[in-house]
């Protein structure tokens, strides 16, 4: 992928450009310290809350943070269906704005730092998606345990072998698109659920041509909450790989 679909030069990175796409199913507790801590950087970030109709209140909470910034919008769903339907949607309403040419993801329990996001943005530069690595160097993890560092690690190289991708933290949910990267993905066709939908997309990407850059983030345990992980969502994650290999 060298350029936008049009043959027109690409926009450079600009947050005054960028959406932040934050999926949540019971974070009221983080929620608003994500919201003011990405509206406190420097440029006019947006962010767009995609709320699963999280009986925490937390869809209401967003209502009122949007009340209270004008950089603040919601998209409420029926229930909870997943990660992936949830950034689907979420990814379908910024790309319908014609203002938005870049387009972020994060989670929205503080395991990955707003400061961060600016670096992530700088990388499209020349990159057409730039993901938050742990696994290249000065990037890191705190708050794991042995186990979870070595489940991830191992996860990580399982899916890089089986697709045979040169990328180092494939699982990994914090990244930033070009608009027109997101847009030669078929959307429409990715049907993962879990956690493996960032494998799916950073798949899909790549079998797009895109560029891909790896910036080093250190990503924290969560701050409050329960993780989202079960053993249903590691299931499909172990599979998808054979059945995205027919993309390369």
């Amino acid at each position: 992928m060298s350029g936008p679909p049009t043959g027109d030069p690409a926009p450079p990175p600009s947050p005054e450009r960028a959406v932040v796409v934050v999926p949540t199913y019971n974070e009221r507790e983080t929620l608003p310290s994500l919201v003011e801590a990405v509206l406190s950087l420097p440029g006019a970030w947006r962010v767009l809350v995609v709320d699963d109709n999280s009986p925490d209140g937390t869809g209401a909470l967003a209502d009122r943070l949007a009340v209270a910034h004008a950089r603040v919008s919601v998209i409420h769903r029926a229930a909870r269906e997943g990660l992936g339907p949830a950034y689907l949607a979420g990814f379908a309403a910024v790309l319908a704005r014609p203002d938005v040419d870049f387009v972020a993801q994060m989670d929205a329990d503080l395991s990955h730092d707003p400061a961060d996001l600016p670096r992530l943005l700088a990388a499209l530069a020349w990159a057409d998606l730039a993901i938050g690595s742990r696994y290249v160097a000065d990037g890191r993890t705190e708050g794991w345990g042995l186990r979870r560092r070595l489940l991830s690690r191992w996860g990580n190289a399982y899916v890089r072998a089986t697709l045979r991708l040169p990328l180092h933290d494939l699982t990994a949910g914090f990244r930033c698109w070009r608009r027109y990267a997101l847009e030669r993905i078929p959307l429409a066709a990715v049907k993962t659920r879990g956690y493996g939908f960032q494998i799916e997309m950073a798949a899909r990407a790549a079998a797009a041509g895109a560029r891909v850059a790896e910036v080093p983030i250190c990503f924290t345990e969560r701050r409050a909450g329960r993780s989202k992980m079960s053993g249903s969502i590691v299931a499909e994650a172990l599979m998808l790989p054979w059945r995205l290999r027919r993309l390369r």
